[in-house]
């Protein structure tokens, strides 16, 4: 069911604000709407501006809080604001000075990273890099040079220049090393080595020993500042876990003021020159409006006025969805498709209902109903997925059905009585038809039962909008239930053979045509109904050819909707020739006795192949055959500004 709603007009002086939000508003559910688009008829309003001075702390403790252990982020202690304050201000100079230390570490390690990259190629040089700065005479370049061009510069330049190549390293691409050359030379050298394409590489007068000596030493300080960073990481982490609970507290604490100060994003104020008052507008179920007004009516500095009649207030009234808990789950589908608008039938029962009762129909099996109902409920029990709700009370369906087909785990007459009904087996023989499964049949006449009623709930839901067109003269209004209701009689006398067929026929006959006609002419009729004028509109050859070929196709939609329902016993039927499918492998035709591990097997595979499928088939059975003629699901959703507080 939908919650009755009733629209407010609070207001006050501006500066008061904050504290009938704190005082009052905080305690209810109350979805806002900006007042300045409620009240624009009304001039010299402006929007309330000021900044939340609570932003910034709250962005911190959502930082410090995501930091936490996941288990960690939901228990927290009630804490004032001036504590929460308090407690983001410490954790922030602790985590400032912890953060100062790593980075300074961090600074460290990514030089030593850097110096160990550039001496890692020249570990083989067996000098010492100080002691080659103090050579007199001779320099040297540190560098890389490519193999094909070391190659070409050996055997063609090496031995008539005056320079010595030391190799350290190489891999498939590049030699590393130093050369030496005399220091009147140096120039013309180092123009040798540059056109083979010799890359020099730098290094910083920041190593001691030999190459490989730093190397090492480098790598050991590197090692000891992970270590350094990782203690400094866990004290940070044993910071924050040991005020977890404060941290968390002050986290909601700091939400909800923010919360509560963003209600003037959506107030109004007045532009006077003497005092400013705010104007806040929006929507409370009814029994909080009571409640609310109760509260605040000896306030002197408040003033609360709840609207009785909704259609004078420019929004849509939003909706709140209020069903017993049993039918609460099957709110899921009504989303997924939309929310029903405020003053439309709320299909929540009509869905939890329908849906179970034709699952159960199409997936008949005590044991492996039993197995949905188990799993079902135990994923809600413990991951509060709607799903597993809805898939647990279709699943109480099909034991149900299960016992009326006699079919446990797909062993047929289980149990010791005789079968209501054999959805593969049970023929039935009919005028025109000839001999039919009867499941087909049952089939059929369900769906022809459900258009009806679908057709009733478009009625009362037209006759809630007051729309004339779709209430008395569309396809699914009480013309439209007319219509297929006589057609419905019609078939039903006929296979039948009842005696009363040649007398009620022309009746039928007569309000079948009549029927057509009508909704043939809707939009006329519509039109005429509501004193709109003129009745046709775009000219009247173009309406009625139009109107002829609509009518056209909405009885070839009354055809394609009513067969649509044979998937019903269609799928009640396979579901037996499947599990009979399983009992032949195994080997249980002609009472032989089963391999029991095929038939679990063969249980699981059709248990969850078939059940998905079927799962799928009725939620489109619901939405397209059922929902399309009486459900338009164009609300909009309750949704309270503030976290509502005890």
């Amino acid at each position: 069911m939908i919650v009755k709603m009733k629209f407010l007009s609070i207001t006050g002086p501006k500066e008061d604000i904050g504290r009938v939000t704190e005082k009052y508003l905080s305690k209810y559910e109350i979805h806002l709407e900006n007042a300045l688009s409620e009240l624009k008829e009304v001039k010299n309003l402006m929007p309330y501006i000021q900044i939340n001075p609570y932003k910034e702390k709250l962005k911190l403790a959502e930082e410090y809080t995501a930091m936490l252990p996941e288990k960690s982020r939901t228990a927290g202690r009630t804490m004032s604001l001036e504590d929460s304050i308090r407690c983001i201000d410490e954790i922030e100079h602790t985590l400032a000075e912890l953060r100062e230390e790593r980075s300074r570490l961090e600074a460290r390690r990514n030089k030593c990273r850097e110096l160990l990259v550039k001496i890692e190629p020249f570990q083989d040089i067996p000098f010492n890099l100080t002691a080659l700065l103090d050579f007199k005479y001779i320099r040297f370049r540190f560098g890389k040079i490519p193999k094909e061009y070391f190659e070409k510069f050996k055997n063609y330049i090496y031995d008539n220049a005056s320079t010595i190549f030391y190799k350290c390293h190489s891999d498939d691409q590049f030699i590393w090393g130093i050369y030496f050359a005399p220091r009147e030379d140096l120039n013309k050298i180092d123009a040798v080595y540059a056109s083979m394409h010799f890359e020099r590489i730098f290094l910083p007068n920041e190593y001691e020993g030999t190459p490989e000596e730093a190397y090492q030493k480098l790598s050991r300080e590197i090692e000891e500042l992970d270590q350094k960073i990782s203690a400094c990481d866990g004290r940070l982490e044993s910071s924050l876990v040991s005020r977890g609970e404060s941290l968390v507290g002050a986290r909601d604490e700091l939400a909800s003021m923010s919360r509560n100060f963003d209600v003037r994003k959506l107030a109004a104020c007045t532009n006077s020159d003497s005092e400013t008052f705010y104007i806040l507008c929006g929507w409370m179920a009814e029994k909080d409006a009571r409640a609310f007004q109760k509260e605040v009516e000896g306030d002197k500095d408040l003033f609360c006025y709840v609207e009785d009649d909704n259609s004078n207030v420019l929004s849509q009234p939003p909706t709140k969805l209020k069903n017993p808990k049993i039918f609460r789950p099957f709110e899921m589908f009504i989303k997924m498709y939309g929310l029903p608008a405020y003053n439309e039938l709320d299909p929540t029962v009509f869905v939890a209902i329908t849906y179970s009762f034709i699952f159960g129909i199409m997936f008949g099996d005590v044991g492996q109903g039993a197995c949905l109902v188990l799993g079902g409920f135990l994923i809600y029990a413990l991951k509060k997925v709607p799903l597993g709700a809805i898939l647990g009370t279709a699943g109480i369906s099909s034991v149900i059905w299960g016992f009326i087909d006699n079919s446990f785990f797909g062993f047929e007459g289980f149990f010791p009585y005789e079968a209501l009904l054999h959805p593969k087996d049970d023929m039935i023989t009919l005028p025109i038809v000839g001999s039919i499964n009867i499941v087909f049949v049952l089939a059929i006449a369900f769906g022809m039962f459900m258009i009806l009623f679908t057709m009733i709930l478009n009625i009362i839901n037209s006759v809630k909008c007051k729309d004339k067109e779709n209430t008395w003269f569309s396809q699914n209004s009480v013309t439209g239930f007319v219509f297929y209701g006589s057609l419905v009689v019609m078939i039903f006398l006929v296979m039948g053979k009842s005696n009363r067929l040649a007398t009620v026929l022309p009746v039928l006959i007569a309000l079948i045509v009549i029927g057509l006609v009508i909704i043939m002419l809707k939009e006329m009729l519509g039109r005429i109904a509501s004193r709109k004028k003129p009745a046709i509109q775009d000219g009247k050859v173009m309406y009625f050819v139009q109107a002829f070929f609509e009518t056209f196709e909405t009885a070839l939609s009354f055809l394609s909707n009513t067969l649509s329902f044979v998937r019903i016993g269609a799928f009640a039927v396979s579901h037996v020739a499947m599990m009979e499918v399983v009992m032949m492998l195994a080997g249980a035709e002609n009472g032989g006795s089963p391999n029991m591990i095929v038939v679990v097997i063969g249980n699981a595979f059709v248990a969850l192949m078939e059940g998905l499928i079927v799962a799928i088939q009725v939620l489109r059975l619901e939405y397209y055959e059922m929902f399309s003629r009486f459900y338009k699901g164009n609300g909009r959703e309750f949704k309270p500004f503030l976290k509502k507080s005890k």
